[in-house]
């Protein structure tokens, strides 16, 4: 107690009042620092979960892309194969068509070569008989021609009747060897013809069914893709969904944090006006006191900063690696000088200088995104 109080009594309660909301304040500010603290971790935490979720996303969407390049790719075969089979099919429906007319000709040579057939055995029959008759009978000479022929002209009818008839003979007996041989040669050909026609058909048979499967398995692939790919989707939007509700508990913590440091700053302007509302030593105590929650209350950097990173506190490592009271990553700590692998294995002096090198009189206020939120730079 000083000096001045002992000698006037009267400010004995008041700097008692003042003590006792002094110690009020500070236990309201100590309160809030381990809201704040806590929201930060709750923060710190949340936005852990939103960048596991953004790169969720990422990968989903990275995976549809190479799912939808393969689906791509399938439909340009797809279509490929199918002109193939398209192709293959005509082709087949040509050599059918030609194995029909092949068929119909030989059909028609056949029966054009059992007529032939038939006029060659009756003329064979009919020269055949004329041979039989002409060794039984005795050649009839042109003497005898004469003697029989009642006159000039029935022998040259006779004459000329005898020599149209070996003649005709002749010419059936030639005409119809010819035909045969066409005949023959035309079925053997049209065979031929029907052969090659029946082996191209069942090539492109083979082939056509060949591209049917390659077409049927590539359809099955691309709907297993397909499937693949609605699978994924689903999966993304429900990533996407809960991305977006990370980001509005975000959004929310820190309104949270903006309340909890707005009543920070109303605490320590309380205890710095309480400080100052004695008079004497004791009021310049009362005031050191309350001045501990200030920027000038040994922070390098203001003290709400201080408040929205950490609290006051020297916190172990978050999901990002940042720690210390002023929560700086290793990068940062051992950029700035900062000794051994992390700030709060460091005692506060440390951290307090590596803090203010990094502050930079407010030049480096970007370091800490808590300065954006209690908008000081």
């Amino acid at each position: 107690m000083s000096d001045k109080v002992r000698r006037n009594p009267r400010l004995r309660p008041a700097a008692a009042l003042g003590i006792a909301v002094s110690g009020g304040l500070l236990a309201a500010g100590s309160a809030v620092a381990a809201s704040v603290s806590q929201l930060q971790n709750q923060l710190n935490a949340t936005k852990s979960q939103l960048n596991s979720n953004q790169g969720q996303q990422k990968t989903l969407s990275g995976s549809i892309a190479a799912i939808n390049s393969q689906v791509s790719s399938l439909t340009g075969q797809i279509t490929l194969v199918s002109s193939r089979e398209a192709a293959a099919q005509a082709q087949l429906g040509q050599y059918d068509t030609a194995l029909s007319e092949d068929r119909a000709a030989l059909t028609l040579e056949q029966v054009r070569m059992r007529l032939l057939k038939r006029e060659l055995r009756r003329a064979r029959r009919a020269l055949s008989a004329e041979l039989v008759s002409q060794y039984e009978q005795p050649a009839q000479t042109f003497v005898s021609l004469v003697i029989d022929a009642n006159g000039f002209n029935q022998l040259l009818s006779q004459i000329q009747y005898m020599d149209n008839a070996k003649q005709s003979e002749k010419q059936i007996i030639r005409l119809t060897l010819t035909a045969s041989l066409k005949a023959r040669t035309a079925e053997a050909r049209i065979r031929k013809l029907e052969a090659a026609d029946m082996v191209a058909a069942q090539d492109a048979t083979t082939q056509a069914d060949a591209l049917s499967g390659m077409n049927a398995l590539l359809a099955s692939r691309q709907a297993a893709l397909n499937d693949a790919r609605a699978a994924q989707a689903t999966a993304l939007a429900a990533s996407q969904s809960k991305g977006a509700a990370l980001q509005q508990a975000i959004k929310q913590i820190q309104q949270q944090q903006q309340a909890a440091i707005q009543a920070a700053k109303t605490i320590s302007v309380s205890s710095s006006g309480n400080g100052s509302g004695g008079s004497g030593s004791g009021g310049g105590a009362s005031g050191s006191g309350g001045a501990s929650l200030g920027s000038s209350a040994g922070w390098a950097i203001p003290y709400p900063i201080v408040l929205c990173e950490s609290g006051g506190q020297d916190l172990p490592p978050n999901s990002a690696g940042a720690s210390g009271y002023y929560q700086i990553i290793p990068s940062t700590w051992s950029q700035f000088g900062g000794s051994g692998p992390a700030a709060y294995l460091a005692p506060k002096s440390e951290q307090d200088a590596v803090a203010a090198r990094i502050w930079n009189g407010g030049a480096g206020a970007s370091n800490w995104t808590c300065s954006r939120i209690v908008g000081i730079s």
